[in-house]
């Protein structure tokens, strides 16, 4: 098959590209490779112009603040546009989400109905791995213990730092979901921060977990000699949708309480590239909270055997029917992370188990051409 993945936000198409080829087939990915992530991608739609030129990102906020025009979604779609002659031949194409160009609402279904007219015979997906539509209307129902809308509820003057999520349930990218969801053959989710919300909605979809490469990301079993090394990584873009500063008050904590035990690596803002080897010499990673599944950062720490502090609630336990432990369950208490942090440092054993089992766990559900097979599955049954 010939495969076309638009968007990339956390490694999931890099990944299941990598399955996908290993299967014999054709793939290409389109996007912007997320800012300093810089995932790769084979056609890049980066807005360059109003991102890298500092004279023009000026010009562009300026701009914004007069018209509400945001130029650099103007460009992204301008460069999809021109990209358009070479997205042909397709057997499937598949969205990250329903703003997977990462333009305006309405420019977004005019390119998505050209690129879908002229790969006509090609399959489509819509796979919801992040915010979406539905999923941000059951937050909003507030249903959940907590989710990474809680600062926001218990914080409106928030409201400017989720921007980004709340777009889902305005008019314009509400539509734009509608019109995505009725041109796709299938809806695919990742893990249960979305298949939970899904669900509560009324959509019928497949649940397929997300690919990852074990092959490249080698499992070290952990020692531990003088201290426990834990990696805290920051992304200041969601610094407070993963509830970071939980972490930060819990190792202020443990810093205080064992100084001798524990050593703290904290990085920020890195390339993925340079982020997945930053947290190589750590036996603990801390990833995020108002989670109940992990996300990628995650999932690749604990292919590496490390113990991440995410989401593993009991519904994930449930979901995958676990007895013991493969991640700390990281809730909004920084008291409680730092319990969990102190239980560790005085059971390294633990540590070392976990991370065993953690390494285990990735092989059994994340692994890469299982998890490929499943898509492709997918994709067939609802042609």
């Amino acid at each position: 098959m010939k495969i076309l993945l638009l968007g990339e936000y956390s490694r999931l198409h890099n990944s299941l590209k990598e399955g996908l080829l290993a299967l014999g087939n054709e793939v290409f990915i389109v996007g912007t490779g997320d800012d300093f992530k810089k995932y790769n991608v084979d056609f890049s739609i980066h807005p360059k112009i109003f991102k890298d030129f500092w004279f023009l990102r000026k010009s562009k906020n300026l701009f914004f603040r007069l018209t509400k025009i945001d130029l650099e979604k103007t460009e992204k779609g301008i460069r999809f546009y021109f990209l358009l002659k070479k997205l042909t031949g397709f057997d499937h194409i598949q969205l990250i989400n329903s703003d997977a160009i990462e333009t305006h609402p309405k420019f977004g279904i005019y390119l998505l109905k050209k690129l879908f007219e002229q790969n006509k015979i090609a399959t489509k997906s819509l796979l919801v791995c992040g915010d979406e539509t539905p999923v941000v209307d059951f937050l909003l129902k507030k249903e959940l213990e907590y989710s990474i809308l809680t600062p926001y509820f218990n914080n409106k003057l928030l409201e400017k730092e989720f921007n980004f999520t709340l777009k889902y349930v305005t008019k314009n990218y509400r539509k734009q979901f509608n019109w995505v969801y009725q041109n796709t053959h299938s809806l695919i989710v990742s893990d249960l921060d979305y298949k939970i919300p899904m669900e509560k909605m009324g959509f019928d979809f497949d649940f397929i977990p997300n690919p990852i490469n074990t092959d490249t990301i080698a499992f070290k079993e952990l020692e531990i000699n003088e201290k426990v090394v834990v990696f805290l990584g920051i992304n200041r873009m969601n610094y407070i949708k993963k509830g970071i500063a939980y972490f930060e008050k819990a190792l202020e904590i443990i810093k205080q309480k064992y100084p001798e035990k524990v050593e703290i690596i904290v990085a920020e803002d890195l390339p993925y590239s340079d982020y997945i080897k930053s947290y190589d010499k750590a036996h603990i990673l801390l990833d995020m909270v108002y989670a109940y599944d992990q996300g990628y950062n995650a999932l690749e720490a604990m292919s590496k055997g490390k113990v991440a502090f995410t989401g593993a609630s009991k519904e994930f336990e449930k979901q995958f029917n676990l007895t013991e432990k493969v991640a700390i369950n990281a809730i909004p208490n920084s008291e409680k992370i730092a319990s969990e942090l102190e239980n560790l440092l005085l059971n390294q054993r633990e540590i070392i188990q976990i991370g065993k089992r953690a390494r285990q766990f990735i092989e059994n559900e994340h692994k890469l051409q299982t998890i490929a097979k499943k898509y492709l599955e997918t994709w067939k049954i609802k042609k």
